[in-house]
């Protein structure tokens, strides 16, 4: 059978073989062949990669003291996004010898010893030693302060990898002898160009398979800013679709091929179908394009499930733009516009909850999000439907659109800057809270609108005990 995907077991250079050849060695993974060499090939984090910038610098191969680069890198930012990777462009630079550590399995013996040998490197062969230490946040104290002593006199240049705060998590004194670089989720296009990339890279699947839009999008979208992620997914699914190819042609020439010596190979490329994609990584599908038909059928949907007080469907549509990759702040705009349109002042803290659910999202983030999301979704849902304040700013705003109410009573009109009471401003104004109720019986609205009403208040929920209220309000205002 032709293997399809097997390169040299160290990722790097060592291209597509002839089948029976040393090509059948294990192999290592997509993400560890298709790993940058030089900081050109990296994708995303392009912020922190400029020109002359510390860490371009650094892959560079300069020396520290010749070109104020740093002898110590803490690399912040989610799974995914290249913290290994640009640990491992910069050692491959001139003069550079390259260890790892995990923050997991190492103890300080290893830190030392690692110190004591990058000190003799330096010292007897004018190597530099590149430490990158994995999961830094998961060193105690002690652990890091064996860390001071060689990043302290650049005994070793510290590449030093966290997912977490380092502000919490990695002690001052380390912290302060550090750079720190946030790195950036990588976007779809990000991971759109690394998988396509792969596909055709030598040190991926050489062109030997044909990856299809809607199979590429699928992974786009699972990888969710992971390079790492998505590239597993891709390698995943091309051992599909090639098992898919081979099977039934080894079924119908299996004799064929055992008496002519055949190796199995195919003419052309393998297809990667949307199939194949969704059986590798076991998750179907979404129809979902967030820049088309289905993003506005899905969020309108979602919108009259929430009208229409079907808290059940309004949190499927929830789920499926979540799942299908929809910004999370996207659909909190949508419920503070839901609150305020469709609940009203039937649920007035309809609109607090959504509020509140928008910023939390904004502090917390996915998956967490979700949860308050839910939450705002099954309040507004659930609360009793008044859209008497939106059809009320309506009717106002089609009546300043008409031309009416052009003038302004004299007695409400500023009456502060010089002159303006000589020309009648304010004059006869009854200030509220002199009056019984706090409430002045005096004309408000300009002269053609007069009586005219514009919130026309339900009976359901809050606003049955503002219908009253109101009635009483008016009765006193326009004295009647």
């Amino acid at each position: 059978m032709n293997d399809l995907f097997s390169l040299d077991s160290d990722g790097y250079d060592e291209p597509a073989a002839a089948p029976g050849t040393a090509r059948n060695r294990p192999r290592s993974p997509l993400p560890v062949r298709m790993r940058p060499r030089t900081v050109d090939e990296v994708v995303g984090q392009q912020h922190l990669l400029g020109v002359g910038s510390p860490l371009r610098t650094l892959a560079a191969g300069e020396p520290a003291a010749r070109t104020g680069a740093p002898t110590s890198v803490i690399l912040w930012g989610p799974p995914g996004t290249g913290k290994t990777t640009l640990a491992h462009v910069i050692a491959r630079g001139p003069g550079r010898k390259f260890v790892e550590l995990s923050a997991i399995t190492a103890g300080v013996k290893d830190v030392r010893r690692v110190m004591d040998e990058a000190l003799s490197n330096r010292d007897l062969h004018r190597i530099t030693t590149v430490l990158f230490l994995d999961e830094i946040h998961r060193f105690n104290k002690a652990q890091q302060d064996a860390l001071l002593p060689g990043v302290e006199n650049g005994w070793v240049v510290l590449i030093a990898a966290t997912t977490e705060n380092p502000s919490f998590s990695v002690v001052s004194p380390l912290l302060s002898r550090s750079l720190l670089q946030t790195l950036k989720p990588l976007t779809e296009d990000d991971i759109s160009s690394l998988l396509q990339r792969a596909v055709e890279d030598p040190r991926g699947l050489a062109g030997e398979v044909v990856l299809d839009d809607d199979a590429l999008a699928h992974l786009v979208r699972l990888a969710a800013g992971d390079a790492r992620r998505g590239l597993t997914a891709l390698e995943a699914a091309a051992g599909v679709a090639h098992s898919a190819q081979m099977e039934p042609a080894a079924a119908e020439d299996g004799d064929r091929k055992e008496e002519e010596g055949d190796d199995g190979a195919q003419p052309g490329p393998v297809r990667i179908t949307l199939q194949h994609a969704e059986k590798a990584v076991d998750v179907a599908a979404l129809r979902y394009d967030r820049a088309g038909d289905q993003h506005y059928d899905v969020v309108s949907a979602f919108i009259k499930s929430l009208r229409g007080s079907d808290v059940d469907a309004a949190l499927h549509y929830l789920a499926r733009m979540l799942e299908s990759g929809e910004d999370p702040r996207f659909v909190a705009r949508r419920l503070m516009i839901s609150a305020a349109e469709d609940v009203g002042m039937a649920d007035p803290t309809a609109l607090q909850t959504a509020v509140a659910a928008a910023q939390a999202v904004q502090l917390i983030g996915m998956p967490e999000g979700r949860i308050i999301l839910a939450e705002a979704v099954v309040h507004i849902a659930t609360a009793p439907k008044s859209n008497a304040a939106y059809n009320g700013i309506n009717r106002a705003i089609a009546d300043v659109r008409a031309g009416k109410g052009q003038g302004i009573p004299a007695h409400l009109r500023d009456a502060h800057y010089p002159g303006a009471r000589q020309l009648g401003h304010g004059k006869g104004y009854v200030y509220s809270h002199d009056e019984p109720h706090g409430i002045a019986s005096q004309q408000y609205a300009p002269d053609d609108l007069v009586g005219t009403d514009y919130y026309v208040p339900t009976d359901r929920g809050t606003e049955r005990t503002v219908s009253a209220r109101l009635e009483k309000l008016r009765a006193i205002i326009r004295n009647r």
